[in-house]
C-alpha cells in the first residue's frame, strides 16, 4: 500500500573521496534523473558554502541543470540563505527558473548563513534580525508591492509577465513556523540536524496558517537523514563515512567524503565521538522494509504532507541505491 505521504529529495551534490568535482555534478543529474523515474515529488538543492565535501553552493545553476534533464519532478532550493543575497537578485534568478521550467520550480528560504562566520563575512551576508526584512523586500519586488515614494517601486523585476515559483520557509527550531503560515508559504522542518520535535512547529503552522493562490491550504515537509541497503549491517558500514566526516567538520577538519573503509579507521578524538554519539540519534539507518516503518511513523507522530530525505554514502551509486529501495519499501509508483 502506498505511503499517505509525498516522498522527495534534497541533495548537498557531495564530493566523495577519489572523485572530482566535475563528477560530482555530473551526479547531480544521474540522481535527477533517478528520482524522477522513481516517483520523488521534489528534489532540493541546499545553499553551502565553504566546505570542500559539498557542491551545491548555487543551488539556481543546479536547480536549472537538473529541470532540463527531468520531465515530472519539482526542482528547487532547500535552501536559499536569503541574507547572502540581495532580495532583487533572487527574484531575478528564480523568476527565470521559472520561465524556463514553469510549474516545476520551489523557492525555499533559509535564514542561517550555510557556512561560518569567514564564509559569511566573504558573502557580506546581513545578520539574522535582519531576515524579515530581506523577505519582506524579496515579497515586494515579486508583487509590485513597493508604495510609490520608495525607491524600488521604480525597480522594474526581469524577467517580466511571470512571477515567483511557490515559496516555502525553513525552519530548524519551530520560531519560523507561525511566521510560514501567516503569509501563506509553505514550511518545511530540518529534523535531519535539529533536535527539537516538529509536531509543534508543524501545529503551529497550521494553525497560523492563511491561504494564497500557491498554497490554499497548509503544506508540511519534515527532512529526514536516511540510509538504507539490502541489509542493516551494511546500512551501518555506509553510515560510518557521514559520521566521520561530520565529526571531522565540526573539529576543524575540512575534506571530501570519506569512504568507509576509512572512516572505520580514523581515530577519532573524545571530542569526535561525543559529536557522534550526539548526532546520530537523528541519523535513521537499516534495511528498506527497516527505514520504510521508521519514516512513515516518523512522518505520522509529526504530523507531515511530505518526507524529503538527505542521503551521505560515500558511493554515489549506493547512494541511488538507497533512494531507490526506500521508494519500493514505501510503495512510491515509479514514472514512465
Amino acid at each position: 500500500m502506498p505511503a499517505p505521504f509525498a516522498l522527495s529529495l534534497q541533495d548537498l551534490a557531495p564530493i566523495a573521496q577519489g572523485s572530482s568535482t566535475q563528477e560530482a555534478m555530473a551526479e547531480t543529474i544521474l540522481l535527477a534523473q533517478a528520482a524522477d523515474r522513481l516517483g520523488y515529488e521534489r528534489l532540493w538543492y541546499a545553499e553551502h558554502h565553504g566546505m570542500p565535501s559539498i557542491a551545491s553552493s548555487v543551488p539556481e545553476i543546479l536547480i536549472g541543470s537538473a529541470a532540463a534533464a527531468t520531465k515530472n519532478i519539482r526542482v528547487g532550493s532547500g535552501g536559499v540563505m536569503l541574507l547572502n543575497h540581495a532580495p532583487l537578485r533572487i527574484a531575478e534568478a528564480y523568476r527565470t527558473l521559472e520561465a524556463l521550467h514553469p510549474g516545476r520550480i520551489d523557492l525555499g528560504l533559509g535564514r542561517a548563513p550555510g557556512g561560518d562566520g569567514y564564509a559569511m563575512r566573504a558573502l557580506r551576508s546581513g545578520g539574522g534580525e535582519e531576515f524579515s526584512a530581506y523577505l519582506a523586500e524579496l515579497m515586494a519586488f515579486d508583487e509590485d508591492g513597493f508604495p510609490p515614494d520608495h525607491p524600488y517601486s521604480r525597480v522594474p523585476v526581469s524577467p517580466g509577465g511571470v512571477r515567483l515559483p511557490p515559496k516555502w520557509l525553513l525552519g530548524s527550531s519551530g520560531a519560523s513556523a507561525q511566521a510560514a503560515g501567516q503569509i501563506g508559504f509553505g514550511y518545511a522542518f530540518a529534523a535531519h540536524f535539529s533536535h527539537t520535535p516538529a509536531a509543534p512547529a508543524f501545529a503551529a503552522y497550521k494553525a497560523a496558517f492563511e491561504p494564497l493562490e500557491d498554497f490554499p491550504e497548509p503544506r508540511t515537509i519534515l527532512c529526514l537523514s536516511v540510509i538504507a541497503a539490502p541489509t542493516e549491517e551494511e546500512a551501518k558500514y555506509l553510515s560510518s563515512s557521514q559520521a566521520v566526516n561530520w565529526a571531522r567538520f565540526l573539529t576543524g577538519e575540512q575534506r571530501h567524503l570519506t569512504p568507509p573503509e576509512e572512516a572505520l579507521a580514523h581515530k577519532l578524538t573524545p571530542q569526535q565521538e561525543q559529536i557522534i554519539a550526539h548526532q546520530s540519534t537523528l541519523w535513521l539507518i537499516g534495511s528498506a522494509e527497516q527505514m520504510a516503518e521508521t519514516i512513515a511513523q516518523k512522518a505520522a507522530e509529526a504530523g507531515a504532507d511530505e518526507v524529503m530525505l538527505t542521503t551521505t554514502i560515500h558511493s554515489y551509486d549506493l547512494r541511488r541505491r538507497s533512494f531507490a529501495l526506500i521508494a519500493e519499501a514505501l510503495g512510491i509508483s515509479p514514472r514512465n
